[in-house]
């Protein structure tokens, strides 16, 4: 049954400039060029400003369509405040005099894939054979690796090419591609990887040999650094199973990543976000805005605006839709303009802020001084919220005159030391990153040895902290640290 009534609610709702500024708030510098060039593309009332050109952002009035009365208040003043720039002004340089200006060689090479390829086209395989090596080596992945099994593979070929195959006949051809360059390529698994690298070795020596046995008969012994048991099985003495362990450890697990690919562009360059100066004891602190292009609304619109204000007695319904879209545009970006603004202020604020907190640590980058920092520290400090800290700092980063670091990296939490003083986690990281590595490889230390000389330092810290803090280090439990 339909009823009607009154009801009230406490709803939280965004405006779309809201929406817009946390959207750019997210996004590093290096994405930033790429936000606005789309953002021009989309909107026509946006337009570059020109280096040389100097001027106040204007101040855009709508007209109403209903609007009554004399021309004097609406005039171009009221969209764009832009005076008659000289032509010569007009042309940029964004070269310096001392600039030097290199050119760059063009240069063209083979992917990884391509150069197996090429070395298939010289085996001495018949039409066939070549065709099913083709469709083996676009299943190798990056790594060098085939991770599908042949029956799989066989089946794909039976589909995609029509050509009846079986495992044994894959696997022939898969020793083929075997033998190729990268040595390890083509191999299933990382035993299978590792015996091919030792099998193409040219020294053929009693340590290769060694290093063959155990790769082969006592991998599992071999990955978990059982040593005592390899060498008790294979009745061999301390220098023997060392050499033939550090032969083991001079293959390379990924002989696919070995290959320069001049299509891999994975790699990213780190552009940073802040720029923090110090000299003579003071610090300056900007952003990088070198790439991000100043904006403002096109004069070629606000004639636009201007001409139908002159008209406005008798508008007919072509006028009042184009002036609908402008008004539309032109409302849309000024938003996209204070939201930059807004960001950039927000940006400056909060690294002003961590900056403050974090003041001793800057002036040199000695980590010791890095106080305990959490995101509510400096959310108190600017008075924004702990979600807006935690987008600034989250993909940015601040280039200093030590060194180039994400915002994240001046984080941490703290704890109390038995003698009453507080010290950020990342010194007690240090400390234990600074154990294991002076450590006695042979006999690694335990965890339960690490809390007790962190416990020595007064650090009262329990055992799974520790662990916690050796995994966050990306450190590997003492069975797995141990070395001949």
């Amino acid at each position: 049954m339909l009823k009607q009534r009154l009801q009230q609610k406490l709803l939280q709702k965004l405006s779309p400039q809201q929406i817009q500024m946390i959207k750019l708030l997210e996004i590093p510098t290096m994405l930033l060029e790429q936000r606005i060039k789309k953002e021009l593309e989309e909107n026509p009332i946006l337009e570059e400003v020109e280096q040389s050109e100097t001027q106040s952002e204007p101040e855009i009035v709508l007209p109403d369509d209903n609007m009554e009365g004399n021309d004097d208040e609406f005039s171009i003043e009221d969209y764009i405040n832009d005076d008659d720039i000289p032509s010569y002004r007009l042309y940029t340089s964004n070269t310096l005099r001392n600039d030097k200006r290199e050119e760059i060689p063009f240069s063209i090479g083979v992917s990884f894939h391509e150069h197996l390829e090429n070395q298939l086209g010289m085996a001495d395989l018949n039409e066939r054979e070549k065709q099913l090596g083709f469709y083996l080596i676009g299943n190798i992945d990056e790594d060098g690796y085939i991770r599908r099994k042949l029956t799989a593979i066989a089946d794909d070929i039976t589909f995609a090419l029509g050509i009846e195959t079986n495992e044994d006949e894959l696997e022939r051809i898969l020793y083929v591609i075997q033998e190729f360059d990268p040595p390890g390529v083509g191999a299933r698994d990382l035993q299978e990887c590792l015996l091919i690298q030792l099998r193409a070795k040219e020294d053929q020596g009693k340590i290769v040999k060694l290093a063959f046995k155990i790769v082969k008969y006592h991998f599992d012994e071999f990955i978990k650094k059982h040593y005592d048991k390899i060498a008790s099985k294979l009745n061999l003495s301390d220098e023997e199973l060392k050499k033939a362990i550090n032969e083991i450890l001079k293959l390379n697990p990924k002989p696919g990543g070995s290959f320069t690919d001049p299509y891999d562009q994975s790699a990213q360059h780190i552009i940073p976000d802040f720029i923090l100066d110090y000299e003579d004891g003071e610090f300056r602190l900007s952003l990088n805005t070198y790439s991000v292009p100043e904006l403002r609304i096109s004069k070629e619109y606000s004639d636009m605006i201007e001409n139908y204000s002159y008209n406005r007695d008798n508008p007919n319904s072509h006028e009042r839709e184009a002036i609908a879209f402008v008004k539309q545009k032109i409302e849309s970006a000024k938003w996209f303009i204070e939201a930059l603004k807004q960001r950039q202020n927000t940006l400056l604020v909060t690294m002003q802020a961590i900056l403050n907190y974090q003041k001793e640590y800057f002036r040199d980058g000695d980590e010791s001084k890095l106080k305990p920092m959490i995101l509510k520290d400096i959310a108190d400090a600017t008075g924004l919220d702990i979600s807006t800290i935690s987008r600034v700092a989250n993909s940015k980063y601040i280039q200093t005159h030590f060194g180039i670091f994400p915002l994240k990296h001046f984080f941490s939490e703290g704890m109390q030391t038995d003698f009453g003083e507080e010290v950020s986690t990342r010194e007690i990281k240090n400390i234990l990153a600074e154990c294991i590595e002076n450590e006695d490889k042979r006999n690694p230390l335990t965890d339960e040895e690490l809390m007790g000389i962190l416990k020595s330092k007064g650090y009262s810290i329990a055992r799974r902290t520790i662990a916690k803090y050796r995994e966050q280090l990306e450190i590997p439990v003492a069975r797995l640290r141990k070395e001949l």
